[in-house]
């Protein structure tokens, strides 16, 4: 077994892991830095960066502690190098060269959005495209046909907030604090999700749109002072889970994807993951939801990515920088 080395820290999360022929994961560590950007509703990427510099080091040796490898027994070192951050991608990116060259291994570059799609296979290493997927998080809503192993279609992509943002924008506007995805998956779990009738943006188009939706709850909370604060979270929970299960459903309806596949912090919403279950039961097909752990950000899907890549196009060039506008590649 070859042993991987991942780093990710695309955003407020420095993270390590050791991944063993990009499936069986010997170690995972994840820093938080939730505490120091709650204070501010959300992620202050200068405060980020830094947190990373000073993280990096005993994240990195936790995760080979764990694993029980040095340096010497890594096949190959890979970090995220976009989209994100730029500060913030650049202290793992740089990381992750030091550690090539003092180790005269190779150094593998990582779009982040392709490794949400192969968390999945570090819980089903038996995976067969073509998949639907959903990425969906504070930064990205893509809804990807995945036709093979670097074979992507995007169908559909926000073109204001992402889902995970105006979950954080709502949860601040309700005084749930920082993150929000937890904080409403929570409290709507009290409260009535027909409550309030808010709407689902663009039905016949496969593009996201929760700018509306967004404006909808805060002149809902303005006008209706008294409403229930939990009514109103199951009520936007429900309207946001909604454009993205219906969009799913007819991306792989136009694609035949027999399963469907969910990535990025969002995918960690219990009700997103109870309709998709529901979606895949009522329709024959398979779903497959990775554990939460996998969902958010975290650095074995980086290394299960860097598997892949690095298997099909050989090492990236250590004069490759970071690209905070990445995508994921064409279909090709």
């Amino acid at each position: 077994m070859t042993d991987l080395l991942g780093i990710e820290t695309s955003c407020d999360e420095t993270a390590a892991a050791v991944v063993g022929d990009g499936r069986t994961v010997r170690s995972s560590i994840v820093s938080s830095q939730v505490d120091l950007h709650a204070r501010y509703g959300g992620v202050v990427p200068e405060i980020a960066s830094r947190a990373h510099v000073e993280l990096i080091g005993p994240v990195l040796a936790a995760a080979l502690e764990q694993a029980g490898v040095d340096l010497g027994g890594l096949g190959a070192v890979a970090a995220c190098r976009g989209p994100g951050l730029a500060g913030a991608l650049l202290v793992g990116v740089a990381a992750a060269k030091a550690l090539a060259l003092v180790g005269g291994i190779p150094y593998i570059g990582v779009n982040h959005l392709e490794a949400h799609l192969y968390a999945a296979w570090l819980e089903e290493p038996d995976l067969e495209p073509p998949l639907a997927v959903l990425i969906a998080s504070g930064g990205h809503t893509l809804l990807v046909i995945m036709e093979g192993h670097g074979r992507y279609r995007v169908v559909g992509q926000t073109i204001d907030d992402a889902a995970g943002e105006a979950f954080d924008k709502v949860a601040r506007l309700l005084g749930l604090g920082y993150p929000g995805g937890p904080a409403i998956d929570d409290l709507a779990r009290a409260g009535d999700p027909d409550a309030v009738p808010f709407p689902r943006a663009m039905p016949d188009r496969a593009d996201f749109s929760y700018a509306g939706l967004k404006t909808a709850v805060v002149h809902h909370v303005r006008d209706h002072p008294e409403a229930a604060v939990a009514d109103v979270a199951a009520s936007f929970q429900a309207a946001a889970v909604d454009q993205l299960v219906t969009k799913l459903a007819a991306a792989a309806d136009e694609a035949d994807a027999p399963t469907l596949v969910l990535g990025g912090g969002v995918a960690a919403n219990s009700l997103l993951r109870a309709r998709v279950e529901e979606l895949a039961a009522a329709t024959g097909r398979r779903a497959f939801l990775p554990a939460p752990r996998l969902c958010t950000d975290n650095a074995a899907m980086i290394a299960a990515a860097a598997w892949r890549r690095w298997r099909a196009d050989g090492p990236t060039p250590l004069d490759d920088g970071v690209d905070p506008s990445l995508g994921l590649p064409a279909l090709g």
